[in-house]
């Protein structure tokens, strides 16, 4: 970004540290630098409000404590312990990733970005994201809140490769833990959607503060408001889970169950075998979790 010299970026580094150090939210997983219990809450703070991930992470990590605990129970018990996160498929990921560290890592969870990429379900927000909050390493995390504020403070839109320049730019070498949840918690409590910009501590260096068109609308790491819930596909495919975490279903009740029409259900079901969320036993006519 053009204007950021050395003296004003320290100076939005000494704000924002300032500011976050006594607002900063108190969320368990930010308690502890346990590489897994943080991997673990990266994948459920995927696409997921921390007040539905709050009861659910501490469940996990008590009954899968390593990432060997994990690996060894069944798929169909991780999916169980996850009902009512959503998204089912990060379960899987998570217990693959479990698997690749127990076998690749002897249990460990990697400290380099190559070998964290190279895990199932993780992407470059996830692997920085557990080098900076359990490993403390000096790298930017770049998730929807952060992306939100740089956009807004450069004042226009922002290409991929832009967003995560301007966050390494910005990183506070050796308070990299304290520097990007503080970052995340801005974009979350006040640079939000509708945005209160006299709490801001960078309110007076952003190039919009909050008049004309919003420039983090469609710019890069910025998610979109999703699709409607109720009455939706994915709907659908939560009844059928959470029935199964109860024991195996027939498949002629799976419509009735997901409330969809026969053909609709069927290629549902076909869809959450592909996925290995399911295993479909022809012989019997029914369905139960792997």
């Amino acid at each position: 970004m053009e204007r950021l010299t050395p003296q004003l970026v320290a100076d939005l580094q000494d704000s924002l540290l300032g500011w976050a150090a006594p607002r900063l939210r108190e969320l368990p997983w930010r308690a502890t630098r346990d590489p897994w219990a943080v991997l673990v809450s990266e994948f459920m703070l995927q696409q997921t409000g921390v007040a539905r991930v709050l009861p659910k992470w501490s469940a996990f990590v008590d009954e899968y404590p390593t990432p060997a605990a994990c690996a060894s129970a069944s798929l169909g018990d991780i999916l169980r312990l996850w009902q009512g996160l959503g998204y089912p498929r990060r379960a899987r990921n998570l217990h693959a990733s479990a698997g690749a560290i127990t076998i690749r890592h002897g249990g460990t969870v990697p400290d380099d970005l190559e070998s964290l990429l190279a895990l199932p379900g993780v992407g470059p927000y996830t692997a920085r994201a557990v080098l900076a909050f359990a490993f403390e390493h000096d790298v930017a995390v770049v998730d929807t809140n952060i992306a939100r504020v740089l956009a807004r403070f450069a004042g226009r839109r922002l290409k991929p490769r832009e967003v995560q320049s301007i966050a390494d730019e910005f990183v506070a070498e050796g308070a990299s833990w304290l520097w990007n949840q503080g970052f995340m918690d801005l974009g979350a409590t006040v640079c939000r959607p509708d945005p209160d910009c006299d709490e801001c501590p960078w309110t007076h260096e952003c190039a919009w503060r909050g008049e004309g068109d919003d420039p983090s609308v469609g710019s890069a790491g910025v998610s979109v408001a999703q699709s409607r819930f109720e009455g939706s596909d994915r709907q659908a495919r939560g009844r059928l889970i959470k029935a199964l975490g109860a024991g195996t279903v027939k498949v002629d009740d799976i419509a009735r169950i997901m409330d969809r029409p026969s053909g609709v259900a069927a290629k549902l079901l076909t869809d959450l075998e592909r996925d290995g969320l399911v295993v479909f036993h022809r012989e019997s006519g029914s369905v139960s979790l792997p």
